[in-house]
């Protein structure tokens, strides 16, 4: 207990928030060991605060972007951009793996700690509640960037990333295989939902879980491991709690401000200003709208002479992680895969009808009725392409679906992502390989 309260103080005072975002509410940890309610709820606030921005990095990587080869920071991001893992510029941003793991550690100082010393309370139980949630989410995140695409029949032995759960200076971190880090992930969230204990935060408090908050990651991680039904009941429990969207002919407005009615979790920026301002949007994904008929084309992209700027993210009101949208286009996806066809049908159309004119969702509904699996699958995937545009989606639902092959060109030369592609999964950061011999 005394080797985990000093590893507490020391990385508590070594990462202290000195600038916040005033409607975040995020406060200091300050440099003490832990004690109060308080003390440990400052201790998860430090946690969600550090939570990286690797989303953004990972839409470099999709069909979502092309690169502006003359901006000033054009260096950070193009092997990303063209998948150049292995010895890429020194200066090329870095996938956020030791700061998802300093997430992790807050959460197990909460786990481990507070869980014990604190008075039993319904606070308490929200506090823990929260945590065990949050750590599920880094691990989803750390499994998706560097641990291979959900198999069902080489889980067990495809590598995943290590697993920590004590607050252990002598441990050893070793990677695990996805399974193990997907049935922890599901353990995390069934404690999690034992303990949680707000159905919705308020708005400025939003950054932080709730029940809604919970069901959305519940769905999101079920659909990845394909368990259909166990992603169906979550998203369902989701939209009984809240299912408000924005309606986009009566106001055009982001649906990921952390004010929308939509906000369910508001905690992640997709898209950084510095990407924004080296990046437009790729013509394959300007092709995936109609451009006079769908209500977000005008209100996602602005045009750049002959190229389209993304106006999407890069503001601290739109930081994004769950939104209803997410919870319809699962509850659609996930219907159709258990053959609740006319469900999928009908759900889908309810998410449509709001982000389309109303002369075109005409059109659109005759179109929905008449489709078959396969066509509603694939519009169900377009719409999802659509919809979560630069909000980190992209790459996570191609890893799991197609794993297609894009193509991407810079400085003249075209660089190739093959279909099913080993690149599909990133490759440890050279300074997470120095420090641990055993990734």
């Amino acid at each position: 207990m005394k080797k985990i309260s000093q590893y507490i103080v020391l990385f508590v005072a070594a990462i202290t928030v000195t600038s916040c975002d005033d409607y975040l509410d995020i406060q200091p940890v300050g440099r003490v060991i832990p004690e109060t309610l308080d003390q440990y709820r400052a201790v998860l606030t430090n946690g969600y605060y550090l939570y990286p921005e690797h989303k953004s990095l990972t839409a470099l990587r999709t069909d979502e972007l092309t690169m502006n080869e003359f901006a000033d920071e054009i260096t950070v991001f193009k092997d990303i951009y063209t998948w150049k893992d292995t010895n890429p510029d020194r200066l090329t941003a870095t996938f956020q793996y030791q700061d998802l793991y300093s997430v992790i550690f807050y959460t197990n100082v909460i786990i481990n700690e507070a869980s014990v010393k604190l008075a039993d309370s319904p606070e308490k139980n929200q506090l823990v509640g929260e945590a065990y949630a949050l750590r599920a989410m880094a691990y989803f995140d750390l499994v998706n960037l560097f641990g291979k695409p959900y198999n069902a029949s080489t889980a067990g032995s495809d590598k995943g990333v290590p697993l920590a759960l004590e607050i252990d200076l002598e441990q050893a971190f070793v990677p695990q295989s996805v399974e193990v880090i997907y049935n922890q992930i599901i353990s995390d969230t069934n404690k999690a939902e034992e303990l949680i204990n707000v159905a919705s935060q308020t708005k400025g408090l939003n950054y932080r879980f709730s029940k809604v908050a919970l069901y959305s990651l519940e769905s999101r991680v079920y659909l990845h491991v394909q368990q259909w039904q166990k992603s169906l009941d979550a998203a369902n429990k989701g939209l009984a709690i809240k299912s408000e969207l924005v309606d986009l002919k009566a106001t055009s407005v982001f649906a990921t401000k952390y004010d929308s009615k939509e906000s369910i979790l508001a905690l992640e920026d997709g898209y950084i200003n510095g990407l924004k301002g080296a990046s437009y949007a790729s013509p394959e994904l300007i092709a995936a709208y109609n451009k006079t008929a769908d209500l977000r084309f005008p209100l996602y992209f602005l045009a750049s002479g002959s190229r389209f700027r993304i106006q999407k993210g890069g503001n601290d009101d739109q930081k994004c992680s769950f939104r209803t949208s997410e919870l319809y286009l699962t509850k659609a996806e996930t219907s159709l895969k258990l053959n609740n066809i006319a469900d999928a049908k009908t759900t889908v159309l309810s998410f449509i009808k709001n982000r389309y004119t109303a002369a075109a969702y005409v059109q659109l509904e005759i179109e929905v009725s008449a489709m078959n699996a396969a066509d509603l699958t694939n519009f169900i995937y377009a719409e999802r392409q659509r919809e979560f545009v630069v909000e980190g989606q992209r790459w996570f639902d191609l890893r799991r679906t197609s794993q297609k092959q894009i193509v991407h060109t810079f400085d003249g030369d075209n660089f190739t992502l093959m279909q099913n592609d080993p690149r599909y999964t990133i490759i440890y950061p050279a300074n997470a390989r120095l420090n641990n011999p055993n990734l």
